[in-house]
């Protein structure tokens, strides 16, 4: 039968997983395979894995409990092999790389930030702020202007949204990424214009937290930044 993985933590580790399940309905039991010095938290894998609330849910309890106990490796949801010898294969072959992030990962929480402004705020700032896109609206709003003049007006409003956005996303990492050991940026998507993790250690984080409300504070109200943490490391694996 395939194996479903969760984690990774080193042999030492307590792993105490009294009370938790695995995925699939009825859940699974939990499990380990060893080596020397890494040690994988796995079950048997369910025929079918859709990431529903069930499954998600017990895959988040594994990680949140070992969390609890000392470093961990957090797999991605729906991460299987084909049994425990090849997930002791993997350990044995990566007992380097997997060492090194695990000390890399050492006393760490992930916390995740996403950063939208208020489109139309944005817009009456570039149109208050920007004497060209404030002439290209004035004429247009007279009723005189030439058909191409509207186009011209959202080209330049574009570049302006892309700019101001660019420097937003540099000032709020500036700001917290001297918090942070190590982050990772992601393609922003719908209105935000930042996508990012941070891993923190635990002593920084009453710091970092701080630092992230500073900067809603002064963003103000047309600015929604959503922090997410602490989590598991999936980012850092």
């Amino acid at each position: 039968m395939a194996v479903y993985v969760y984690s990774i933590v080193r042999a030492t580790h307590p792993q105490r997983l009294d009370g938790l399940h695995g995925v699939g309905d009825p859940p699974a039991t939990l499990r380990t395979v060893r080596t020397e010095t890494l040690s994988a938290v796995v079950s048997d894998a369910p025929e079918e894995l859709r990431p529903k609330r069930r499954d998600l849910s017990a895959h988040q309890s594994v990680q949140e409990q070992l969390m609890a106990d000392g470093t961990v490796l957090p797999l991605q949801f729906g991460f299987t092999t084909t049994d425990d010898d090849a997930v002791r294969a993997v350990l044995e072959d990566g007992t380097d790389n997997f060492g090194e992030r695990l000390r890399a990962l050492e006393g760490c929480v992930e916390y995740h930030l996403k950063a939208a402004q208020d489109e139309d705020a944005l817009l009456r700032q570039i149109l208050q702020e920007s004497d060209a896109a404030r002439e290209l609206n004035e004429e247009i709003r007279s009723g005189r202007s030439s058909p191409e003049l509207p186009l011209a007006l959202g080209e330049l409003v574009s570049q302006e949204v892309q700019a101001r956005q660019d420097r937003l996303a540099v000032a709020v990492l500036d700001a917290l990424r001297g918090l942070a050991r190590e982050e990772r940026s992601s393609q922003p998507t719908g209105n935000d214009f930042l996508n990012v993790s941070f891993l923190v250690e635990r002593d920084n984080e009453k710091s970092f937290l701080g630092a992230e409300q500073d900067i809603a504070k002064e963003l103000g109200e047309d600015f929604d930044l959503r922090l997410v943490g602490p989590l598991p490391a999936y980012s850092f694996v």
